[in-house]
């Protein structure tokens, strides 16, 4: 390629990133303008100022109370009710524009209707596997055995695991696995960037769809606004390429902005599966480095348990937008073949899904498990760090009997707001024993635990509210020393790139400090 077509694609790069930018910027001033007429509309009611404040507290402690009677975590609730109470205009607009959503119930009934057809079809193939799981390991089989029964997807064996710690070598394996597909390969991935990765990846797509290879690719449009234009959807069927894009964000018309598509999966002939934390954009893969040097991982599944993440696709594929008239896509049983595959490995694998519409929290509890079950140690990294009580307390009960808690997080920000209310929760963790870490080199993306050398999770699900409550995710446990003893050298890797923070913040900083770091946290929530 010579220097010139590079500056070129850079500069097209670099336009299609501007024209996302100025979606979100249209979007951004629509919302700050709807709160401000209704806000306008109010104030200039003078004459009628004295009752209008008593129904709005009135209408705000309704509010507040319904609120607290919800069946969620307290850190989810309180910030809504200091600020509706603080503010009851402000924050009862916001909460209506943020908080809950007309287009919740509606999607909410699409993921039943099509969770009710779907996850039958992995029911009842893992009872022995549970029964040898326990065998061998009770505790860890009580892990497996939540997931079952939260989520509908089983544990498997005769599943080969391939633990990449770095987004490239998973880049480059998948392209391999790409060349060989038959019959079908699936594609979801919350940001993708028309660049230099994905055009490689586009190419061995157009060259399956030439020799009748089905070929579908979803993406969240909230994720990918930044790195893509409404054009993609058309080029991807110009190419015979089937394209969705997740809940396409509409200023004011569509403001359902809490619940996006975080996950990160392809699927290739219903045989072998990638998951992990990488996206599908340049800077995932270190060919530009925004924020420092990136560091991701992902891991490639052959054997039984990739039908597990087929049907994750195909839930997001199908209950992600609306029904129209002539919609026949529901023959899920193709997807779903019989594997003969031979697995080298003898663990036990478990790939499931999360989603906010089912006000379980199969996210958090794994990891609040993971860490509750370990005896010696228990890693995380995490890009965001905003955990709730429930989390904080289960890190801290284990690091106070003993057990070797630590925490990754990144040494440069890609959101420097987020990054001040990720520091405020260092004190109450490293004050009750627990080592955390900063990855010097930059930007962390990887969300992985590993816990004694026996089990760890690779997915794409962060320590934050949003990934815990708010988004479709996916993640995978699994209980196999090889690959747990793999990761556990990665984490070791990135310790030694890192710098621990543990002892600067085991003293609290100062009142000013702390007052601005609670400030933002009433706003972790959103972001």
């Amino acid at each position: 390629m010579n220097t010139d077509k590079g500056n070129t694609q850079t500069m097209e790069g670099r336009a299609k990133r501007k024209n996302g930018v100025k979606r979100m910027i249209f979007a951004v001033f629509a919302i700050a303008l709807e709160i401000t007429l209704i806000f306008l509309l109010l104030t200039t009611l003078h004459s009628f100022a004295t009752w209008i404040e008593i129904v709005l507290h009135f209408l705000a402690l309704i509010l507040v109370l319904k609120i607290y009677g919800q069946n969620i975590t307290s850190a989810m609730k309180m910030p809504w009710v200091i600020l509706i109470l603080t503010l009851p205009i402000f924050g009862t607009v916001m909460y209506i524009l943020v908080g809950t959503n007309g287009g919740t119930r509606r999607m909410r009934e699409r993921f039943e209707e099509i969770d009710s057809k779907l996850l039958p079809m992995l029911a009842g193939k893992d009872r022995d596997t549970i029964r040898r799981l326990q065998d061998k390991d009770l505790a860890a089989s009580g892990i497996s055995t939540y997931i079952r029964k939260n989520s509908g997807y089983p544990v498997y064996q005769n599943t080969d695991v391939e633990y990449y710690d770095d987004a490239s070598k998973g880049l480059e394996a998948q392209l391999k696995d790409l060349e060989k597909a038959e019959k079908f390969i699936f594609m979801e991935y919350h940001a993708i960037e028309d660049g230099a990765s994905w055009k490689r990846i586009e190419d061995v797509l157009v060259r399956k769809v030439a020799q009748g290879v089905e070929v579908r690719v979803f993406y969240d449009d909230m994720g990918s606004i930044g790195f893509i234009t409404t054009d993609f959807v058309k080029k991807m069927k110009g190419l015979g390429i089937a394209c969705r894009v997740f809940n396409p964000f509409v200023p004011v018309v569509n403001m359902f902005l809490n619940n996006r598509d975080h996950r990160k999966i392809t699927v290739i002939d219903g045989k072998v599966g990638y998951t992990g934390g990488y996206n599908l954009a340049d800077e995932y893969f270190n060919l530009t480095h925004p924020f420092g040097a990136w560091k991701d991982t992902g891991i490639r599944l052959e054997g039984d348990a990739v039908p597990s993440l087929t049907v994750a696709f195909l839930e997001m594929w199908n209950a992600g937008k609306k029904k129209v008239d002539g919609d026949n896509d529901t023959d899920f049983v193709k997807y779903l073949p019989r594997c003969s595959y031979k697995a080298v490995q003898d663990g036990f694998v478990q790939p499931y899904a999360d989603s906010p519409m089912d006000q379980k929290r199969i996210g958090e509890d794994v990891y609040i498990s993971m860490v509750e079950k370990a005896t010696k140690y228990c890693y995380f990294v995490t890009p965001y760090l905003i955990v709730t009580d429930e989390m904080t307390h289960a890190l801290t009960l284990a690091a106070k009997r003993g057990v070797d808690v630590r925490i990754i997080t990144p040494g440069i920000p890609d959101k420097k707001m987020v990054y001040s209310v990720t520091r405020s929760f260092y004190h109450a963790l490293v004050k009750d024993g627990i080592r955390i870490y900063e990855w010097t080199p930059g930007f962390v993306h990887a969300k992985m635990s590993v816990a004694d050398d026996k089990m760890a999770t690779c997915g794409t699900i962060n320590l934050d509210y949003r990934s815990l409550y708010h988004h479709f995710e996916n993640g995978c446990w699994i209980y196999d020393p090889a690959i747990a003893v793999s990761i556990r050298k990665d984490f070791q890797s990135m310790f030694a790139k890192s710098r621990e923070v543990t002892e600067e913040y085991s003293v609290g900083k100062s009142s000013v400090m702390n007052i601005v770091q609670m400030i933002l946290r009433l706003f972790a929530e959103l972001m």
